[in-house]
């Protein structure tokens, strides 16, 4: 089949080359000149594992088409995939202007009837305004669905080829046969599309996202109280995780959540519900606590200095949101360092992926190294903020003797604390005592 995705960013890029993937020849457009040029080049803008490949690998083949010529993928697609941003706007709301906009410049080119299908995250009720503003530009047939993507950063490869569910928003039943077509190739063990009304599917997206949300708010409110009392919340989290009905996803302990999805549609949610009188009193309070959260970690870090953080130089492992991405888009790494940086504290960090971004976002104001034991020379402690692998087992006589003092405050709770006290460390972790 012939698709089009309109938007190559980290949704757009993933969507488009598991598509080509599977057999389909896919026009990628985006109005970023640089961008499709450096994806003519095979430069990936984005870190994702197993991406660069199977994009390279379609680019070759003639399957994936990247152009800045929306005409072009309209002239030559049945579906259209819109994947723009939908960035917060101040309010807190989710900022469809670059779904609209798209929607209306398809609607200028069309010729014939097409199949519009918006894999953005959009607040409810977007399926009937994208319908509205083509229907003012254009008097040719068109069909739209709702179709939230559920991908995981770091793992969004194998989440599209192999997904959990698929779901689809339309009444159409003609459309339902082209989108089962169009996926049918990811359910060859069984068929995991779920089918619903537009407003359903776009309400879907936000309440899975604010669910896990919650789950990650709930146990870090947990490891608060498991440090006033004493208790151990890694205990705890095996205890309640055995439980069928709750499960272990979701329920690790941390610096909180971060990403372009979690807060974003958190806050949507929210404000939708102010929208409409219907107060979402428990996406607030997991807002909050998620704020807590990273406050409370990077409090501890600066109250065991106390009056000697100007004097104070720290090491810092992990810069992303999450391991196994470059994303640092409300990375609680980043949040954590603008409190360090702010009570008088040196940082150098180091990060297998994100270290040009955070540098970036941190205005050159952190120090960044390519190894991560180099980072720890000197440094009075070392601060770990993401949970890449190659953090989980490291040297950590070396990391006793490159740091003036040996001290770790673990923000993902990596390791054993009997085990790391053992090798001379001072060790501070989440909820744990």
């Amino acid at each position: 089949m012939k698709v089009t995705v309109v938007g190559v960013g980290y949704v757009g890029l993933v969507a488009a080359a598991c598509m080509a993937e599977v057999g389909n020849h896919v026009v990628c457009v985006d109005s970023d000149r640089k961008k499709i040029k450096d994806l003519k080049n095979g430069v990936i803008p984005i870190y994702e594992p197993g991406l660069t490949e199977i994009v390279k690998h379609n680019y070759e083949a003639g399957r994936l088409i990247f152009t800045t010529d929306l005409k072009e993928g309209v002239d030559n697609s049945l579906v259209i995939f819109l994947a723009v941003g939908t960035p917060s706007a101040d309010d807190g709301s989710a900022d469809i202007s670059a779904i609209l906009k798209v929607a209306e410049d398809i609607a200028e080119v069309m010729t014939e009837y097409r199949i519009i299908v918006t894999k953005s995250t959009v607040p409810v009720g977007t399926a009937k305004k994208v319908c509205t503003v083509m229907g003012r530009k254009t008097e040719k047939p068109f069909d739209y669905v709702s179709n939230p993507e559920f991908l995981k950063e770091g793992a969004a490869v194998d989440d599209f080829l192999k997904p959990d569910r698929v779901v689809i928003g339309t009444e159409n039943p003609a459309v339902m046969e082209i989108m089962k077509q169009i996926y049918g190739p990811f359910m060859r063990k069984s068929s995991r599309i779920i089918f619903m009304d537009p407003a359903s599917a776009e309400m879907t997206k936000y309440a899975a996202n604010v669910m896990l949300a919650t789950r990650i708010s709930f146990v870090n409110e947990i490891s608060g109280l498991c440090d006033k009392f004493g208790a151990d919340v890694e205990l705890v989290r095996a205890g309640i995780g055995s439980d069928s009905r709750i499960g272990n996803a979701f329920i690790f302990p941390g610096l909180g959540f971060g990403g372009s999805c979690f807060p974003k549609d958190v806050r949507a949610l929210i404000h939708m519900g102010r929208e409409e009188g219907c107060t979402m009193t428990i996406a607030e309070s997991v807002q909050q606590a998620n704020q807590t959260q990273q406050d409370r970690f990077a409090g501890k870090v600066i109250d065991y200095f106390g009056e000697k953080c100007d004097q104070t130089k720290l090491a810092v492992w992990g810069l992303a949101f999450k391991a196994r991405t470059d994303d640092i888009r409300e990375s609680p790494a980043i949040y954590c360092i603008r409190k360090f940086l702010a009570a008088g504290m040196k940082v150098k960090a180091y990060d297998p992926e994100a270290m040009g971004p955070a540098g970036a976002a941190l205005e050159g104001k952190i120090e960044t190294v390519t190894n991560g034991y180099e980072v720890l020379e000197g440094a009075d402690a070392l601060v770990i903020c993401t949970d890449w692998q190659e953090f989980r087992t490291p040297d950590f006589e070396d990391i006793v003797k490159r740091l003036k003092k040996p001290v770790i405050f673990d923000g993902r709770n990596l390791y054993e604390p009997k085990f790391v006290r053992k090798q001379g460390i001072e060790y501070h972790s989440i909820g744990r005592p």
